[in-house]
């Protein structure tokens, strides 16, 4: 199949053209006929499927086959959950957009909102926004949204992960009742579907890929170490093997600053980017890491599903993720758009349980290898650190030792995210 079946426009066929692609993903094939007939989407759609142009094509065919007024209200808005993931789909927003008279704009936090408050007064389109700065915006009545056409929640399942469901739910309001509704997710979770049911309209549901499946293309590696020589492993790694260009995951915002001092010092040019950096310093460093001026790129999950970087070739895991779905975003990183990437996880004793839920969330046992002089010892405790020292509430277990109420309190909701989940980041 080819994009000229689907139904779009000549003027966007041209854009999509230009852009050097002729073949349809399977998301796009499955989610844009649907949406062109008006019809509410739920589609579960892993990073790097071409979900974003699953919508984004759509959206903009039908905004242009029924043009308005030019400074009528925002007619189609696409909410994400980060800063970086908005700026993403807004660039394909704004590419899709070349040859057809729709006007755009993107909106987050931590940024000075005067130039985007000018902007909107220009009278805009399509609308992508972070939901902190999008009611921000409407609290001081720059924003209205009772014009609403389209509304789209992009990767939904990490708006709810971090925090966004009463967000949603008062943007939600202050929309009209009769809108198309499209929600695009990784996981089909019990409170996604929940939510769904809240929102769309006897919506279809497509599918590009198993629930919760790793990408084909994605050869996927662990190495058993010692937690106190991750450094160095990760250093030999990266030094030996030449590699240009890694983007490198940790749990925490100290723990990704921490490891980015070191790598610098090994002389192996690295930035930090996480919900503490201001939102210059996070451009700047995702700026150098495509340019090649930045070899390595070390963050936190906040990043997992915004970072778009073409052909990056390898992910590396310094801490695997206590949350297993997180592994799954964080290695889609690579192996995007048919191309090749290495995941490489390394793995602690202490957390063994973590990888053993990954691998069963994924279904396969991942290899795994030894590397001489950075083996763990093999009388290490393969309980996670935090239950270990009785404090924290960031394994899936809490630990005996606690108290019946932070017991409670913890079963109650969710494991946290490592203080991703900063009212700065929640604010975005």
């Amino acid at each position: 199949m080819s994009f000229t079946n689907l139904g779009l426009s000549q003027a966007l066929l041209k854009a999509i053209s230009k852009k050097g692609y002729s073949t349809p993903s399977p998301i796009q094939q499955k989610a844009i006929p649907h949406i062109l007939q008006g019809k509410d989407i739920l589609a579960s759609a892993q990073t790097g499927t071409g979900k974003t142009a699953g919508f984004t094509l759509p959206l903009l065919h039908l905004l242009s086959e029924n043009p308005k007024e030019k400074y009528s209200p925002i007619r189609a808005l696409i909410l994400t959950p980060t800063r970086e993931l908005a700026a993403q789909v807004y660039a394909n927003v704004k590419e899709y957009s070349e040859f057809v008279n729709i006007r755009s704009a993107v909106i987050f936090g931590g940024v000075n909102q005067k130039p985007q408050v000018a902007t909107m007064r220009q009278g805009i389109d399509v609308l992508v926004a972070t939901p902190g700065r999008l009611l921000d915006l409407i609290n001081q009545n720059h924003i209205s949204l009772k014009r609403v056409e389209i509304l789209v929640l992009d990767e939904a399942d990490r708006m709810l992960d971090m925090g966004f469901l009463r967000d949603i739910e008062r943007i939600i309001k202050l929309m009209p009742e009769k809108r198309q509704n499209l929600m695009f997710s990784a996981t089909f979770s019990a409170d996604i579907k929940k939510l769904a049911h809240g929102i769309l309209n006897h919506p279809v549901q497509v599918e590009a890929t198993p629930e919760n499946t790793t990408v084909d293309a994605i050869s996927q590696k662990v190495y058993r170490v010692a937690k106190g020589l991750k450094t160095d492993l990760i250093i030999k790694l990266i030094s030996e093997g030449n590699w240009k260009q890694v983007l490198v995951f940790g749990r925490t915002k100290h723990g990704a600053n921490k490891l980015a001092e070191k790598l610098v010092k090994a002389g192996i040019t690295t930035a930090a980017i996480h919900g503490n950096k201001s939102q210059g310093a996070r451009t700047k460093a995702l700026e150098g890491f495509k340019k090649g001026s930045v070899r390595v790129l070390v963050a936190t999950d906040i990043a997992a599903r915004g970072l778009d970087i073409p052909l990056l070739p390898h992910v590396i895991n310094f801490e695997i993720p206590n949350i297993p779905e997180d592994y799954v975003h964080r290695i889609g990183r690579t192996g995007r758009a048919g191309a090749v990437g290495e995941a490489i996880s390394l793995v602690s004793p202490d957390e063994t349980t973590f990888l053993r839920d990954i691998e069963k969330l994924v279904g396969m046992k991942i290899p795994s290898e030894l590397l001489a002089g950075f083996e763990p010892d093999p009388n290490a405790s393969t309980e996670p650190e935090k239950r270990q020292q009785g404090g924290g509430n960031r394994s899936r277990n809490n630990s005996s030792s606690r108290s019946s109420n932070t017991q409670k309190a913890n079963s109650s909701r969710r494991p946290s995210r490592n203080n991703e989940r900063s009212r700065t980041d929640r604010r975005n």
